[in-house]
């Protein structure tokens, strides 16, 4: 399990897994939802990335926009810096233009910069700063 979000702001993060079984069943099954999948030679996932289709219309601000947002990538840490993570990314733009998206978009958070710096290698920019005031 990895812990760095849990290290990096426990306060937010519990320890635990992101998906329990029933929601990544509901995942896999929502076709708004697409899932992809690296896999060793021997047939073991090491990687994975979620995403979500997403979709605005009509807004009175925001233009008709098609997205796909990467809810979650992550590389077993074996092969982490083999360009698995790099694969799969790269497999998610190249849907996402299939599809007919204008962006790709993700979230990273601040206590990560070493995620920050793998999407920005990956040609990412950031596109808004979420800011708080913890009480």
């Amino acid at each position: 399990m990895d812990l760095v979000h849990h290290n990096g702001r426990p306060d937010l993060f519990k320890i635990g897994r992101k998906y329990d079984d029933d929601q990544l069943l509901e995942i896999i099954s929502d076709g708004g939802r697409p899932v992809f999948a690296a896999v060793s030679s021997d047939d073991l996932v090491i990687g994975y990335c979620f995403c979500i289709i997403q979709q605005t219309l009509h807004d009175n601000v925001l233009t008709d926009v098609k997205t796909l947002y990467i809810d979650d990538l992550c590389v077993d840490e074996s092969c982490r810096r083999c360009g698995v993570g790099r694969l799969l990314y790269e497999h998610a733009v190249s849907y996402a233009r299939s599809i007919g998206c204008h962006n790709v978009t993700l979230n990273v958070w601040e206590m990560n910069p070493g995620a920050r710096a793998f999407y920005e290698s990956l040609g990412m920019k950031p596109l808004k700063t979420y800011m708080e005031e913890v009480l």
